[in-house]
């Protein structure tokens, strides 16, 4: 073997070392999501379950739409670690903290408001508006814990410290998991107890976290400059970005969400099963992605563009071949997924009437999830919800109401069209970048 085929393997390796724990780790949340269904499914009362399940939405809605605040960290703790620039990757993190400090006081603060607007677009009644109350009430309270967790997780994932966040992961969510147990079984606390059991392991993880941040950064003093609004313009307007095209990606979601209720309840719960195989396939891009992040940034911090390429080809072939094994799996095991999660003939014969579709959706949308992870890391949130917005409005849209005629699977044609468009779009403006031999340039 010579150097080079030496080196290529190398990075391979690299991708591998950041891919996996990542992977392990994203499986860690369902799993336990599961174990919490689980508990509260053995309580005494149906309504337990449809409202624990709806106040959880709230929450992690709140927490999915502020995801901004790990992307962002992360793609400004890659470069800091390429330039190996200790002062910025302190100066970011401290910023990034306070942000996330702020917004989840501010989430306490607007409590009743934002309970309020959950319980009228959830249109729930009687009882089980009690259990979304009682659980909110509770789970609320670990907002500050669980922002600053996303600060510290994406920040560590820019250091390429990944083992660190799987091993935090595993030991917040088993320590949910038993919590649950104790607090309903033998405590009897109820659903209150499963609310208190989240908020307490989301206090251990943001603690945990701040334990393996602290063994690597090299701190400084804080300077009171950092925080004036001034300096705190560029990572606002990054994350501003950020957050805009996460609502632009939520409500093309939510929006098959309600126009499959609108086609009637067998359909809002086909596409609840099919949602799944997204799921799936998400698990394992999201890993590659993240290696993404960490070695595009790193790159960028070096100001190295031709190893921006080569890291981002690299990804993108291991990312081509997990949704290889995806879409395999999905042709040979498929019909073996949809009967595990219902057992209901009419909506097992629905669902498998999109098993095509499944098959093609991982080969259609791993395109764009990689180039997600590749523009975290350079840190072109602008370019990310300027894309975002143009396939929403322009592509999205106008595919569901070309498609509206195929009823449900128009639904889905116009989301794998959406998806498809969003990897076109990203991967046009990166070639525009390299072309124009500003892919390291910094975005003012």
């Amino acid at each position: 073997m010579n150097k080079k085929q030496s080196t290529i393997l190398a990075d391979h390796k690299i991708i591998f070392a950041l891919a996996i724990p990542m992977i392990l780790s994203n499986i860690t949340t369902p799993l336990l999501g599961m174990l919490d269904t689980a508990v509260i499914g053995h309580m005494d009362k149906v309504h337990y379950l449809a409202g624990a399940s709806i106040g959880g939405l709230i929450v992690t809605q709140l927490y999915w739409i502020c995801g901004f605040l790990r992307t962002s960290i992360t793609g400004l703790s890659a470069q800091a670690f390429g330039a190996e620039d200790h002062l910025s990757s302190f100066r970011s993190l401290t910023q990034s903290l306070v942000i996330a400090l702020f917004l989840g006081v501010l989430f306490i603060a607007l409590k009743e408001t934002t309970l309020n607007l959950g319980l009228s677009f959830a249109s729930a009644q009687g009882e089980v508006t009690d259990v979304i109350q009682a659980y909110f009430q509770v789970r609320i309270w670990g907002a500050p814990a669980a922002l600053m967790s996303l600060v510290l997780t994406g920040w560590l994932i820019g250091q390429q410290k990944v083992k660190a966040v799987l091993l935090i992961q595993i030991i917040g969510n088993v320590l949910n998991g038993l919590l649950d147990i104790i607090f309903v079984f033998v405590f009897d606390w109820g659903i209150e107890g499963v609310a208190a059991a989240s908020v307490i392991a989301e206090y251990v993880i943001a603690i945990s976290a701040f334990l393996a941040v602290a063994r690597v950064i090299v701190r400084q003093a804080i300077q009171t400059s950092w925080l004036k609004l001034s300096a705190l313009a560029f990572i606002l307007r990054l994350n501003t970005a950020m957050l805009i095209r996460n609502i632009s990606l939520q409500l093309c979601l939510a929006f098959m969400t309600f126009q499959g209720i609108r086609l009637g309840n067998e359909f809002a719960a086909i596409n609840a099963l099919l949602m799944q195989f997204f799921a799936l396939t998400a698990l394992g891009l999201d890993g590659i992605a993240h290696a993404a992040e960490a070695l595009v940034g790193e790159a960028k911090g070096q100001s190295n563009q031709q190893k921006v390429v080569v890291k981002t080809q690299q990804t993108l072939f291991w990312s081509l071949v997990i949704a290889g094994f995806y879409s395999l799996g999905f042709a040979l095991f498929g019909s073996d997924i949809i009967d595990l999660m219902t057992s209901l003939d009419e909506l097992r014969i629905g669902a498998y009437q999109y098993l095509g579709l499944m098959i093609a959706l991982p080969l259609l949308c791993h395109w764009c999830f990689l180039l997600d992870g590749v523009f975290i890391g350079l840190t072109r949130a602008e370019a990310m919800r300027n894309t975002m917005l143009f396939c929403s409005l322009m592509v999205f849209l106008p595919s569901w109401y070309l498609f509206k005629g195929y009823g449900n699977q128009g639904l889905w044609y116009a989301l794998m069209v959406f998806m498809v468009f969003r990897g076109i779009s990203l991967g046009v403006y990166f070639y525009y970048l390299a072309l124009k031999q500003r892919l390291v340039a910094q975005v003012s």
